[in-house]
């Protein structure tokens, strides 16, 4: 199921300082991750960007958006999940905000806290990470066959 992120209620959940000037492309960094990992759809909506930053970026798998001073990521996601119609089902929403779990219900969408989500989202990357690292070790088999080859034997 996609995803719809609210991004900054998301970002101190996961471990990452609002105060830091990174802090939104961090969270990027980390949920291409996840959406690379699940195959997943991810849209991620950061509320506050100075003038001549707002609008839509595809960073990668993940679709984020600026959204200018003076909205909210809130009316964001509202709006979008509005524009969704039926298809809002389909979709998941993240944010430990009751206005936007509320928003959510009404349109069918699933929903998940951002401290829920942060556990799935570790869960994930640390299962994957241990999975690439299963995958790279070689058999005793393999190791014989490489020392043969670099040995010059056959």
């Amino acid at each position: 199921m996609p995803y719809l992120i609210d991004g900054h209620n998301l970002i101190p959940k996961i471990g990452l300082s609002l105060d830091n000037p990174d802090d939104e492309l961090e969270l990027v960094r980390l949920l291409q991750d996840f959406a690379r990992i699940k195959r997943q759809q991810v849209e991620v909506y950061f509320d506050g960007a100075p003038p001549g930053s707002a609008g839509t970026r595809k960073l990668g798998t993940v679709k984020a958006h600026f959204i200018p001073r003076g909205q909210t990521a809130d009316s964001a996601i509202r709006r979008r999940l509005g524009h969704m119609g039926k298809s809002a089902k389909n979709w998941t929403v993240v944010s430990s905000d009751r206005e936007v779990q509320t928003t959510a219900k009404v349109h069918q969408a699933a929903f998940v806290s951002s401290e829920n989500f942060v556990k799935a989202c570790r869960a994930t990357l640390i299962s994957a990470s241990a999975k690439e690292a299963e995958e790279r070790q070689m058999s005793a088999g393999e190791m014989d066959e490489w020392l043969n080859l670099f040995n010059g034997k056959e």
